[in-house]
């Protein structure tokens, strides 16, 4: 016969819900593993028929080691934002996250199979995905390493930046790499600098420069004065360094890491939006 408490015992070591603990239960016979098997299985069903479910919603985590010379970012999707602030969603997200900090796993898929409580990462997400009821994926993961990593979280969790930083060390770079990933998040350059650019995407701007000044009519010296013109504007737009520092727009990135510590320089950065 099949009790409360054995229904109640069962949600315990699952957190599914009580009436489907207690069909389990009785499927299983009152056999505690197999109807832990038989959730397991029903969360896999529910995973498989929302796999093609968007997940624009969700949570960004990002930090960094005691030292702050190595960080890592991390994105948990889910279809809504309800799910999103449900409390199991958030600690499974804080999870991962750590344990992603403290193995280091080389990419994502790694980083699936890493187990939690003697599941895989990909299991404690399809576990939840039977709780919920909504689609959920582990959207992203990176990390950075350097002399100095310095993380920044928007408010709401749904933007994070990490950002590495060499040449210098200390206070004043620590708070120099907080303000510098606080420009990535605020204005997402697409690169460190212009040589970081990829070919195609200059060869587009220069494109796109050279038929407007042709359709106007200009002479080929005017054309590539155009052309040039153009890069740079870009070039200050869309690449870190030369772009006007947000909290002194009379420097630039460049100019002000400079100023903030001689030799200091970003070597690398990450930037996740969740829903992008």
């Amino acid at each position: 016969m099949i009790t409360t408490k054995d229904i109640q015992q069962l949600r315990q070591l699952t957190g599914s819900g009580m009436m489907d603990c207690k069909k389990a239960l009785v499927e299983a016979e009152g056999n505690v593993d197999k109807a832990i098997e038989l959730l397991r299985k029903k969360g896999q069903k529910i995973a498989a028929s929302r796999v093609d479910k968007e997940t624009t919603e969700g949570l960004a985590l990002v930090g960094v080691n005691d030292t702050s010379t190595h960080g890592v970012i991390i994105t948990l999707s889910c279809e809504t934002d309800f799910v999103a602030k449900n409390a199991d969603f958030q600690q499974l997200a804080q999870q991962i996250f750590d344990l992603a900090l403290s193995q280091k796993p080389a990419d994502i898929a790694v980083l699936k199979n890493l187990a939690i409580n003697g599941m895989t990462v990909q299991e404690c997400i399809t576990d939840l995905v039977s709780k919920v009821g909504e689609n959920i994926t582990l959207f992203s993961y990176d990390m950075l390493s350097g002399d100095v990593v310095v993380p920044y979280l928007h408010t709401g969790n749904k933007l994070a930046v990490l950002t590495a930083l060499a040449g210098a060390t200390g206070n004043a770079v620590l708070e120099a790499g907080k303000d510098v990933a606080m420009q990535i998040a605020a204005l997402n350059p697409l690169a460190i600098d212009q040589q970081d650019i990829p070919q195609a995407v200059l060869e587009k701007e220069e494109e796109i420069a050279k038929e407007q000044a042709t359709r106007d009519g200009k002479n080929e010296a005017v054309v590539e004065n155009i052309i040039k013109s153009r890069l740079n504007k870009f070039f200050k737009e869309n690449t870190l360094l030369k772009q006007p520092f947000i909290k002194d727009n009379t420097l630039t990135v460049g100019q002000y890491l400079t100023k903030a510590a001689a030799g200091l320089k970003v070597v690398a950065f990450k930037r996740i939006h969740v829903g992008c």
